[in-house]
Parts: C-alpha cells; structure tokens; sequence
C-alpha cells in the first residue's frame, strides 16, 4: 500500500524559508516520479516541482529559482526547499508520486498517489 507523508509546513514570513519533506512507503521509490503540488483556497491544484527517477526536474514558471526539489532514494523522501517565500505561496502542499520513472509533467492527473498534505501560509 502507496503511502506519502509530507511535514515542514507552518508560517514563515515574506522572504524566508521552509523545507518540506515526504516520506514514501510501499513504493520503490527510487523507480517512481515524484512532485509537489499545491492548492490555494478556492483554486485548483497546480504542479509545483517534479523530479523524475532519474533526477531530472521541472518547476513552474512562479517558482523558478526559488524552489528546489531534490530526493534521497536510500531515505524514500522527497524534498522541497522554499526560499524567498511569497504571500502567493501560501496553499496546502501535496507530495505525489507514479510508477512511470520519467514523468515530467506538471499536470496533477499525470500522478496516481497522493499525501495528506501540510500547509504554508506567507504573511507578515
């Protein structure tokens, strides 16, 4: 059975940082692709950052150098690191995962299991 479990959410103000993690069970993670995704209220779910199995990455436009998502496959966890944080960042942070290695899509129906979430809130 597939389990994701994000942590690190909480409030930062403008400009600073968080790291979010997602330990993955039931999964050979380093065969999976992995992504972060986030929902704002009252918004869809958009894509965040991917990682392929290989390493590979794909960011979305908004968080462009300023996130980095990496993985620790000894570890089965992903990571997002959020710098220079923005009121517009504040969502619920979803960890998902797809058997397929090399997805690369930021596309939320490209990703067949899903975490609870953890939520970031940006504000002064």
């Amino acid at each position: 059975q597939v389990q994701l479990v994000e942590s690190g959410g909480g409030s930062e103000q403008p400009g600073g940082s968080l790291r979010l993690s997602c330990a993955a069970s039931g999964v050979t993670f380093r065969w999976y692709s992995m992504g972060w995704f986030r929902q704002a209220s009252g918004k869809e779910r958009e894509g965040v950052a991917v990682s392929a199995s290989d390493g590979r990455t794909n960011y979305a436009d908004s968080v462009k150098g300023r996130f980095t998502i990496s993985r620790d496959n000894a570890k089965n966890t992903l990571y997002l690191q959020m710098n220079s944080l923005k009121p517009e960042d504040t969502a619920m942070y979803y960890c998902a995962a797809d058997r397929r290695p090399y997805v690369g899509s930021l596309s939320k129906y490209a990703y067949n299991y899903w975490g609870q979430g953890t939520q970031v809130t940006v504000s002064s």
